[in-house]
């Protein structure tokens, strides 16, 4: 069957079309010019920058975000003399002087001798796949933050405290420092529930806990709700004399703050009992039997008339 000169022009004529007829930019690069051979008018619909204006791939280099520029165009030149397809996504500055993600598609084409002739490729808008993959990330983090922090009083959780006990105690297994945690329960609680209601009982754990985290003033002092009207500070690379003056401290700043408690049986203002303990730990040493013993403690401090801190066993 013989190929006339004309149906060849009408092929690559339907070709064109049908390339200039998608969202997708299509693009080629003589290899040994590095000057583009061709590329889609749909560039300036997307960029702004009209066809005549990609002479070469310096044109390409310098319309890319400065922060992507350097690693996009080392990879894409390694990939390409190394005759590997690759992709590669950056930001494309527009002649307006934003920016759009773009997703570029390269097929590296080869001579008969085996050598790089010429890159083809399709550029890709990307920007609302990348706009969804941000608001995705931010969403994670905020239900990474939620999972950790407990609802009510803003601070940290239950869950939160478990990893950094863990953290905590593996680091002062490894380096031979003391590690402290303080327990505190509010006194009469569930009376003054009783009597002031629900919503002001919430208010006041909310206010507890900002108070306690003026207490806890070190970059790696870390505070949590354990649960109920029960808190808890870990005090890293903290020795007893240190924790004890930590504790006086939560005791005395939720005294100050004068919350009226009618119905608690130790004073007319909230107060809080307190557990401290101290350790060293050692291979032997367990955390969660570190935790029973401080909390061990706090209820010691209870039936001792509340609104007082044992640390000594």
């Amino acid at each position: 069957m013989t190929v006339t000169h004309k149906n060849m022009e009408t092929d690559d004529t339907v070709y064109k079309t049908l390339l200039e007829s998608t969202k997708a930019i299509p693009w080629k690069i003589d290899w040994n010019t590095l000057k583009f051979a061709y590329i889609g008018p749909q560039i300036e619909h997307l960029l702004g920058w009209p066809p005549s204006s990609w002479v070469s791939v310096e044109d390409w280099a310098s319309r890319m975000h400065p922060e992507d520029r350097t690693w996009v165009v080392d990879f894409c030149v390694a990939q390409s003399k190394a005759g590997t397809d690759h992709e590669a996504d950056y930001r494309a500055l527009n002649k307006d002087g934003d920016y759009v993600w773009i997703r570029d598609v390269v097929h590296v084409v080869r001579n008969e001798h085996g050598e790089v002739d010429s890159l083809i490729g399709f550029m890709f808008d990307i920007s609302e796949r990348k706009t969804t993959e941000e608001k995705l990330i931010l969403l994670q983090k905020e239900l990474e933050e939620l999972s950790f922090k407990d609802g009510l009083t803003g601070i940290s959780n239950r869950r939160m405290f478990d990893s950094i006990l863990e953290a905590e105690w593996a680091n002062a297994l490894c380096n031979h420092k003391p590690l402290s945690l303080i327990m505190l329960d509010i006194d009469y609680f569930k009376q003054y529930n009783d009597h002031y209601g629900h919503i002001r009982g919430d208010d006041c754990l909310k206010r507890v806990g900002q108070i306690l985290s003026s207490a806890a003033i070190r970059s790696r002092d870390f505070l949590a709700r354990f649960g109920g009207e029960e808190f808890v500070l870990v005090l890293p690379e903290t020795d007893a004399e240190s924790a004890k003056k930590v504790a006086e401290r939560c005791r005395s700043l939720i005294f100050q703050e004068q919350i009226s408690h009618e119905k608690s049986q130790v004073s007319q203002f909230l107060t809080v009992s307190l557990g401290v303990g101290t350790i060293i730990p050692t291979r032997l040493d367990e955390p969660i039997k570190f935790i029973e013993e401080v909390d061990r403690r706090l209820y010691q401090a209870k039936q001792k008339g509340r609104n007082c801190i044992v640390q000594d066993n």
